[in-house]
C-alpha cells in the first residue's frame, strides 16, 4: 500500500477555488465566443477530491454529487472517462468529493474538481502524460479547467485558456457568498452586457489600474441578494465580484485585517476566509504523493 493512499484504498487531493481578480470582454471570437481577459488568483481553500483506482475499467460516483448532477453529467465523471479514453488506459477509479465551494458562486469549483481528477488520476494511474496534454484535455471540459491543471496564478485571454503566469502580491480575502446562483450561460445573452471593452495589458494591471468585473454591474441589477452583499461588504472595504458567479470577495493586505473585518460582519452572513496562494495546493499534493506521503498533507 502507497504511504499516500489508507488501509480502504482512498486517497484525498486539494481542489482549490479561484478568484477572478476582474473580467473583461474585449469582443467577439470568430467561433461565437466571447473574447475575454482576466487574472486568475488561486486560493489555499477549496474542495477535496477522493479517488480509489479500480482494476475492472468502471468510473463511479461514490455518494451524491453537488446540486443533484447526475452522473453522467458530473464533471469529475467526465474528466476520469476523458483521460482513461485518451490514455487508453483500463484502470477505473471511484470517486468522492467533499464540496466547500459553491455552485454558481463563480469561485471555480466544478472546474478546479475537474482538474484535480485530472492531475491525480495520471499520478494513481501511472500514465505520466506531459503538463501540456493534461491542459488540452481539461481544456475540452471546460475554459476554465487549464489554470487549476496548471497551478500558477495567472493572466488570461481568449476563453480564459491562454495563459501567462503572474506574480500576485501576498493578500487574503473574506469571502461571502448570497445564497443564489448564477446562472453563466444566461449573463452571457444579457442584452446590458459590455461586449466591447478596451483590452488591458498585464502591465497596467500590475501597475494598479483598476480593471473591472463586466459581469457585476448585470448581477447586481438582476438579483437583489448580489446588491445586498455589496452593500453589507462595502461597511469593510471594495467588494468585487469573482467570474460570472454571485460570491464576491474583499482583498486585504494581511491576515489580522482580514480576520477583523470578517468579524464585524452581520452573523448569519455566509462569509468565510481564504489566503491567496502563489501555486495550488494541488501541486504540493502531488510532490507529496510522489514522495510517498499522503497527498492530503
Amino acid at each position: 500500500m502507497s504511504a499516500g493512499i489508507d488501509a480502504a484504498g482512498w486517497s484525498r487531493w486539494p481542489a482549490p477555488a479561484k478568484l477572478n481578480l476582474f473580467l473583461r470582454i474585449t469582443g467577439r471570437r470568430a467561433d461565437g465566443y466571447h473574447a475575454l481577459q482576466t487574472v486568475f488568483r488561486l486560493l489555499d481553500w477549496g474542495d477535496e477530491v477522493r479517488l480509489r483506482p479500480r482494476a475492472d475499467g468502471l468510473v463511479r460516483r461514490i455518494g451524491p454529487g453537488a446540486d443533484g448532477v447526475a452522473e453522467a453529467d458530473d464533471l469529475l465523471v467526465r474528466a476520469a472517462k476523458l483521460l482513461q479514453d485518451d490514455a487508453k488506459c483500463a484502470q477505473g477509479v471511484d470517486i468522492g468529493i467533499e464540496k466547500r465551494i459553491p455552485m454558481g458562486g463563480g469561485l471555480g469549483g466544478g472546474s478546479s474538481d475537474a482538474a484535480t481528477v485530472l492531475v491525480a488520476l495520471d499520478r494513481l494511474w501511472g500514465l505520466g502524460l506531459p503538463c501540456d496534454r493534461l491542459e488540452s484535455l481539461a481544456l475540452a471540459l471546460g475554459a476554465d479547467v487549464p489554470v487549476f491543471v496548471r497551478g500558477r496564478n495567472a493572466w488570461a485571454e481568449g476563453v480564459g485558456e491562454r495563459l501567462t503566469p503572474i506574480e500576485l502580491p501576498p493578500a487574503w480575502y473574506v469571502l461571502a457568498h448570497p445564497g443564489v446562483h448564477a446562472a453563466t450561460a444566461a449573463l452571457f445573452q444579457a442584452p446590458d452586457l459590455t461586449r466591447n471593452a478596451v483590452p488591458a495589458t498585464i502591465g497596467g494591471f500590475l501597475s494598479g489600474t483598476v480593471l473591472d468585473n463586466a459581469f457585476e454591474p448585470v448581477l447586481r441589477r438582476r438579483e437583489p441578494a448580489v446588491e445586498a452583499l455589496f452593500a453589507v461588504l462595502a461597511g469593510i472595504g471594495t467588494p468585487r465580484l469573482t467570474g460570472s458567479g454571485s460570491a464576491c470577495f474583499v482583498e486585504f493586505a494581511d491576515r489580522d485585517s482580514a480576520e477583523r473585518a470578517l468579524a464585524s460582519l452581520p452573523p448569519g452572513l455566509h462569509a468565510w476566509l481564504a489566503r491567496g496562494a502563489d501555486r495550488s495546493p494541488l501541486l504540493d499534493a502531488v510532490e507529496r504523493y510522489n514522495e510517498g506521503a499522503s497527498p492530503s498533507g
